[in-house]
């Protein structure tokens, strides 16, 4: 946006607030996304309710819109009828969405828009985002990744937002397709304990972006908050980059009921300990509301 800092220069003078779950959101508005298309199908059938998503994070306090396009593909939308150009359109409207919600919200702090590409597994729909290992070569996932990433970069979003992946199969793919986007991004992994949902060593995960100077920052999300304490300082220490960290509620996902079951975890207070680690893009992932939003704004923004 014209007058607005860059995200990376943000990140060599502090840390910036992500916002939380789209999906919560949405359905807190009221939203059915018993979907295979997820928040993705409000694209094309109810687009303000996105944008009314994007403006309750930043009212909250978030400085960093992440688009609904982590499920919005090509091949997605196709198995609904919805041809290449319009798929297009859907993603340019993705990034607009946000960027509609960022004037509306009137900050007097600068607001980002982050262009999320999701896994392969998104489109898929039946959890492998969880656990990765396709049986797809990085160069078919390249193939699979490359005109999302080609449309999303040609709307110009601030940052890309390559997230919640799985493997490093799929994470070189994303990085090989990153030169030439005239884009920086972040990575970040799907974890459990010190490995990647795919269960490769999450310090080799990190290594592959260490030297590419298009990834701002590298981290972990859609994991817990307890999964969250050891990758930040582990992320910090490989890469030498700021490192971003967007956990879930602590929540579990039931994929076989498509439920959330036991309590939440994620406390604001937490993230005191992320900054310290090397954490400089802080939010949320699922189950985390702008309530939670809220509370890690006011804690980042108290004098250190």
């Amino acid at each position: 946006m014209s007058g607005t800092p860059s995200l990376t220069d943000a990140l060599a003078g502090g840390t910036v607030v992500l916002d939380g779950g789209m999906s919560n959101q949405l359905a807190a508005a009221g939203h059915d996304l018993s979907d295979e298309l997820w928040s993705a199908r409000l694209l094309a059938e109810a687009p303000e309710a996105i944008t009314e998503a994007h403006l309750a994070y930043f009212e909250a306090g978030a400085d960093v819109a992440i688009t609904a396009s982590y499920q919005a593909t090509f091949e997605g939308f196709a198995r609904r009828g919805i041809d290449h150009d319009r798929t297009t359109a859907l993603l340019a409207l993705s990034v607009e969405a946000a960027r509609t919600a960022a004037r509306r919200a009137r900050a007097a702090r600068p607001l980002w828009v982050a262009a999320s590409v999701g896994p392969y597994g998104a489109m898929l729909a039946d959890g492998s985002e969880y656990r990765g290992r396709y049986g797809l070569t990085v160069a078919e996932l390249e193939r699979f990744h490359r005109p999302r990433m080609e449309a999303l970069a040609a709307a110009e979003p601030d940052v890309l937002a390559l997230e919640t992946i799985p493997d490093t199969d799929e994470a070189e793919a994303l990085l090989r397709i990153l030169p030439g986007l005239g884009l920086p991004a972040w990575l970040s992994y799907s974890a459990t304990g010190d490995r990647t949902r795919a269960g490769q060593p999450l310090s080799d995960a990190f290594a592959l972006a260490a030297d590419v100077d298009e990834v701002i920052a590298v981290g972990v999300n859609c994991c817990t908050p307890e999964d969250a304490d050891h990758a930040v300082a582990l992320a910090a220490r490989v890469t030498g980059k700021p490192v971003v960290v967007y956990p879930n509620s602590g929540e579990t996902w039931d994929a076989g009921a498509r439920a959330w079951t036991g309590p939440a975890t994620f406390t604001a207070e937490q993230v005191t300990g992320w900054r310290a680690s090397g954490a400089r893009l802080i939010g949320g992932c699922c189950r985390v509301g702008p309530k939670t939003i809220s509370a890690i704004a006011t804690t980042l923004r108290r004098p250190v």
